[in-house]
């Protein structure tokens, strides 16, 4: 089961790179705005806190050559945002950034934007492809991320299993606990690894780079997967330990209990510090339901997969008080799964709308139907738990002919001859059927069904946590319109046309200095469909404030060569105005589109 669990986890592993939790807010120079003289930074700001790498920006000039940067560094020491600094001297044209950084959740995210200084280049060069994933080290990465889940809950749910379920034959449940151990210590060295080049986007042989090495080990992502390391030799040495001086009564004392049980919350700890509930909101909340809800999932799986091995490989089967006993610790996991997995929906939605207008939400939707039919397997095992453990108490009645003693006494005190013998439960000669019952066969095909059904509920929640949640979508979607680098109190925005040709469709991307009562500047860029400059042989841009029956006043906007704009605009009212754009094409085709516009004081 476990070889055919790793062959889907790696195909799953060369399918396209998950998608990061951090989403990109807003950036200064806003991408495509129009700057008078050249800012002294660019700064980017994200949804959530992201780390920095050496190479998390690249600007390259109109001339098409990389312009030398500074450190990169967080804006005030704000997490969520990342600076560098230009160089002064930059000439007027159009620059591009490309960018990349890893977001709280351990995942890199990349993106690249332009802006002009002065005016925009007649023919500006194409934005640098940002840093893209090596599909190796991607398929890598994600397939080791893939099988530690899995080897966590197959080493925390069988340890589980043996200590609060007590089966009194523990020799199967040998080789899922090397098994999930072996494999969660293999995975996380191969992910310790692979983190530099996992940042980067660049080919596995890069690991072994001295500064690779050295920021993994110093970043939050690497430093939990060593700390996953030391805790695995240790839980080894505890294992260790306790195989050697169990008790004699199988039964596990509390004090091993207590220990085992700080040793799953620490290793819990290690997924929920380098993932997404380390950051955005309510974040000692969202770290303490990550824990418990990976502790449930292991407990609830991994005993799954301990109760399907002793069920069929244990030399006696198990006794009704061993499934009893799981089957009370998969009803409080189940509960645990629920109020955590609710609260981490709502976290990760934002609303209901979400559900199913979001890849997050689509996915949720499918995991959720998935652990419908999980539960229902799970009801059907607890059934037939419920009847092993009833035909176990019950009282047998088995017909015996009892022969008559030579003797005076003619019969046995308490029965007579042909008399039924009446005996109780786990007596010799009982009723108490130690084979296979149709009870005990109908437990093992229910149960062995969760787990099969378990594998594929864990794929999905590999897959969830590697997508962008719906919340930080819509945050980065309704972020306001940054101000443009420059130019204090400006506000950039971008209006669409349509004259109906073939070439009549693009936009105009717009800045007004500073947006408020009095004299303002304003410039205008048209850009085609294809995203590139083009050139328009009228554009008229006019205010009119309908409220105070101002207007229309036109803005007179000039052929500045590449670029439209004026210096003389005069608004003397605030309040929300009407700007009207009208854009010519050719001597025959024009349209006008409006765009109310905030002006204040």
């Amino acid at each position: 089961m476990l070889l055919g669990t790793a062959l889907v986890l790696l195909l799953l592993g060369s399918a396209a790179p998950a998608s990061a939790h951090s989403a990109l807010r807003a950036t200064d120079p806003a991408d495509k705005s129009v700057v008078e003289s050249a800012p002294r930074h660019i700064t980017l700001t994200f949804t959530e806190s992201v780390g920095l790498l050496e190479d998390s920006f690249r600007v390259y000039g109109p001339d098409n050559r990389r312009v030398h940067l500074g450190e990169p560094r967080h804006a005030d020491g704000a997490s969520d945002t990342a600076r560098t600094e230009l160089p002064g001297g930059l000439t007027d044209g159009t620059y591009t950034v490309a960018w990349r950084v890893v977001s709280a959740d351990s995942h890199p995210v990349s993106g690249a934007f332009t802006f002009s200084i002065g005016a925009p280049s007649p023919t500006p060069p194409a934005a640098p492809a940002a840093p893209a994933e090596h599909p190796v080290t991607a398929s890598l990465y994600d397939t080791g991320r893939y099988l530690a889940y899995i080897a966590a809950a197959l080493l925390i749910g069988t340890a589980a299993f043996v200590g609060l379920c007590r089966p009194p034959d523990t020799a199967p449940l040998r080789l899922p606990l090397l098994t999930g151990w072996w494999t969660l210590m293999a995975a996380t060295v191969v992910l310790l690894v692979l983190r530099a080049p996992y940042e980067t986007g660049t080919a596995p042989g890069t690991a072994f780079d001295t500064s690779a090495v050295a920021r993994t080990l110093t970043g939050r992502p690497g430093l939990a997967l060593l700390a996953r390391l030391a805790l695995l030799l240790l839980t080894a040495a505890i294992l260790l330990r306790l195989t050697r001086h169990r008790a004699p009564d199988d039964r596990t004392p509390p004090a091993h209990l207590a220990v085992g049980a700080a040793l799953s919350v620490a290793l819990a700890l290690t997924w929920a510090a380098a993932e997404h509930a380390a950051a955005g909101i309510q974040v000692p909340v969202a770290m303490t339901s990550s824990v418990l809800h990976l502790l449930a999932t292991a407990c609830w799986l991994g005993g799954l997969t301990a109760l399907l091995l002793t069920l069929y490989r244990a030399r006696t089967p198990p006794p009704a008080a061993t499934v009893t006993r799981f089957s009370r610790l998969a009803f409080a996991s189940v509960t645990v799964l629920v109020v955590t997995g609710v609260y981490q929906s709502w976290r990760g939605l934002g609303s209901w709308t979400a559900l199913t207008d979001s890849p997050y939400g689509r996915i949720l939707t499918v995991k959720l139907l998935a652990t419908v039919f999980l539960l229902s397997a799970a009801g059907l095992s607890r059934r037939w738990t419920t009847l092993l453990v009833t035909r176990a108490k019950a009282p047998v009645t088995v017909e015996a002919r009892v022969p008559e003693p030579v003797g005076a006494a003619g019969t046995t005190p308490g029965t007579g001859p042909g008399q039924p013998a009446t005996t109780g439960p786990g007596e010799p000669g009982t009723g108490t059927d130690p084979g296979p019952s149709h009870e005990r066969r109908a437990l093992r095909r229910s149960v062995l069904a969760e787990v099969a059904v378990a594998v594929v509920v864990l794929l999905i929640t590999t897959v969830l946590t590697g997508t962008l949640p719906a919340r930080a979508e819509a945050e980065a979607a309704e972020a306001p319109r940054p101000q443009v680098a420059g130019l204090p109190g400006a506000s950039a925005f971008t209006v669409p046309y349509d004259v109906g040709t073939p070439d009549g469709r693009g936009t105009v991307q717009i800045t007004m200095d500073p947006g408020r009562v009095g004299e303002n500047g304003l410039q205008a860029v048209v850009f085609g469909a294809d995203g590139g400059l083009v050139t328009v042989p009228e554009l008229r841009v006019s205010f009119t404030l309908a409220a105070q029956d101002i207007g229309p006043i036109d803005a007179k906007v000039t052929d500045r060569g590449g670029y439209w704009a004026t210096h003389d605009l005069n608004l003397p009212l605030d309040g929300t105005w009407t700007m009207k754009l009208t854009v010519r094409v050719s001597a025959l085709d024009q349209v006008s589109e409006t765009r109310k516009v905030r002006i204040t004081r």
